[in-house]
């Protein structure tokens, strides 16, 4: 059982292989950042508490979901204890229930792409902003997948931390711009 108030660096490798449900779509989660609170410059809650990220800090095991570049809905899973604002943002995964519906959310797309990058999942998910702070729906994993992790993507600050955690080889894991798909 994922225990949500652990840190984000040691439950983001437990989430791998786990199944999230958010309206109508379950997604296998296959890759995940760790977001560290105040010790991780790269982290929405860096320097302290505002109201855009006030969820961060709310309870474990809830979404902390914001809009990226004014128009994706990227979804974090809350973890440690109240109040230190750390998380693992969801970066890519296997849509294996509600495909027709992820189809209908982001339109004519390889199969593998339908949740692959955060603004992607977030999309086949259907995020919205009103969906910060609710409870996740989270079916863990029944077995531990191989996993590897390295430095993040897509980030400016902290880029050599090996806070990217993923299930090598799988299709729907994302690639450094420039890599092939």
């Amino acid at each position: 059982m994922i225990d949500f108030t652990a840190s984000a660096d040691v439950v983001a490798p437990q989430l791998l292989g786990a199944v999230l449900t958010h309206n109508g779509v379950s997604i296998r989660i296959t890759e995940v950042e760790a977001y560290l609170g105040s010790k991780d410059e790269a982290s929405h809650t860096f320097n302290g508490r505002t109201p855009r990220n006030a969820a961060m800090f709310g309870p474990p095991g809830r979404l902390y979901v914001y809009v990226s570049y004014g128009i994706h809905r990227n979804g974090n899973i809350v973890c440690a204890p109240e109040g230190r604002g750390e998380g693992c943002l969801l970066r890519s995964g296997e849509v294996i229930k509600g495909t027709d519906r992820a189809y209908e959310r982001r339109g004519n797309t390889d199969f593998h792409n339908l949740a692959r990058g955060p603004g992607n999942l977030g999309k086949a998910l259907g995020f919205t902003l009103d969906d910060n702070g609710t409870i996740i729906n989270l079916n863990e994993r029944t077995e531990e997948p191989e996993w590897v992790c390295g430095p993040r993507i897509g980030i400016s600050k902290n880029t050599e931390a090996a806070l990217r955690f993923w299930i090598p080889f799988d299709k729907t894991v994302s690639r450094r711009r420039g890599m092939p798909a």
